[in-house]
């Protein structure tokens, strides 16, 4: 199964257990003291042909029955396409988590950026996308709701009753704070620390029974370099018969390309209507957390 699959599918999987949690989450982060980050997109460069070369290690599997497994992803900027009148860039992966090449798509504009999706994409993916990654400027600490769906397909039959799963899923984003950095690529100071945690709750049609899922992303994203370093774990509870599966995927930078910003493409793009209406708002976009790039993936 493909990382983004796991992602939104176990995305797909946010724990209902995780709401508590979250709480406590967002009341620590509010206890600090509030910093602005001027020129937030300089921590999320995009511009064509920049190249990230990562090294990446994963153990998944039963509990108890946990297989690690090393690998190498890189990433870069192919270019940009249309969706839904919208124009994304395209970033192409050629092994994120380990499983496959696979292409996601992002918007910056001036209040941040959304992901659009995946190809290949999940059918839960497709339900929620596109939505709000990150919110400009960067706000240390801060965080956002960015999904909280009912009912949707999951799209996958797991009791093998021929009838897809319905699920519930739940997304939040969060940036922690600034701290130093150590990857095989060198020391970033002042890298920009983010959470992405996402809840969900599956429900089995043959049994009525329904079994939870969690996904927690932290990520660490440095200035004119882009993503440096990110740690996932994901959780599947048991069903009736087997065990639950737990995946933990880590992705660190080993060297970097970062191609310069061409003059014409230094302002933002205008903010598309309908997308931020309302800026402060609008928590659900019908869209975060975490790209391929940034593992959302969704």
């Amino acid at each position: 199964m493909r990382k983004r699959e796991l992602v939104m599918l176990c995305v797909v999987m946010i724990v209902v257990g995780i709401l508590s949690g979250f709480h406590a989450w967002t009341e620590s982060a509010g206890a600090e003291e509030t910093v602005i980050i001027e020129k937030s997109e300089e921590y999320f460069p995009d511009s064509p042909g920049s190249r990230w070369a990562y090294r990446g290690q994963i153990s998944e599997g039963p509990l108890q029955t946990v297989e690690l497994k090393f690998f190498s992803n890189v990433s870069t900027v192919s270019g940009t396409k249309t969706i839904n009148g919208a124009t994304v860039t395209v970033f192409h992966d050629t092994n994120p988590g380990n499983h496959g090449p696979a292409d996601s798509f992002y918007r910056r504009d001036a209040v941040g950026i959304v992901y659009y999706g995946s190809d290949p994409g999940t059918p839960l993916e497709e339900q929620i996308t596109p939505y709000q990654i990150f919110r400009f400027p960067l706000t240390v600490p801060s965080s956002f709701q960015q999904f909280d769906r009912t009912g949707l397909n999951f799209g996958t039959d797991m009791d093998r009753d021929g009838t897809d799963e319905k699920v519930d899923v739940q997304g939040w984003s969060a940036v922690i704070g600034r701290e130093s950095i150590t990857v095989p690529a060198g020391t970033f100071q002042d890298a920009i620390k983010v959470e992405a945690r996402m809840k969900m709750k599956i429900h089995l049609s043959g049994s009525r029974r329904s079994i939870s899922g969690s996904d927690v992303m932290t990520a660490w994203f440095a200035k004119g370099v882009g993503l440096v370093k990110y740690s996932e774990r994901q959780e599947l509870a048991a069903m009736r018969d087997e065990r639950g599966v737990v995946t933990e995927i880590t992705e660190e930078l080993e060297e970097h390309d970062v191609k310069p910003r061409k003059a014409s493409l230094d302002r933002f793009e205008s903010t598309p209507e309908g997308v931020f209406a309302d800026h402060a708002a609008d928590h659900e976009l019908d869209q975060v957390v975490f790209p391929a790039r940034f593992r959302s993936y969704p």
